[in-house]
């Protein structure tokens, strides 16, 4: 999936939130702002995605491949 860096401003609380979930996510907090950002578009009308379930499927392997990273790490 290609990628745009962008710069962004959040309250201290919602940074804190993102961070702690990234990490219990096995994910960096950028690669999780950008897979929330997307679910909550989605929940909420927001522009047509070409094709959910290729989507979903890369979601899972991303998750499944940072499960195994973690649990390599002990």
């Amino acid at each position: 999936m290609a990628t745009r860096k962008v710069t962004l401003s959040l309250d201290e609380a919602a940074w804190s939130y993102a961070e702690q979930a990234a990490a219990r996510a096995g994910m960096s907090p950028s690669a999780w702002i950008s897979k929330a950002a997307r679910r909550e578009a989605v929940r909420t009308g927001v522009g047509p995605l070409t094709d959910v379930s290729a989507q979903a499927a890369a979601d899972e392997a991303e998750l499944a491949a940072a499960e195994k990273e973690l649990r390599a790490q002990g």
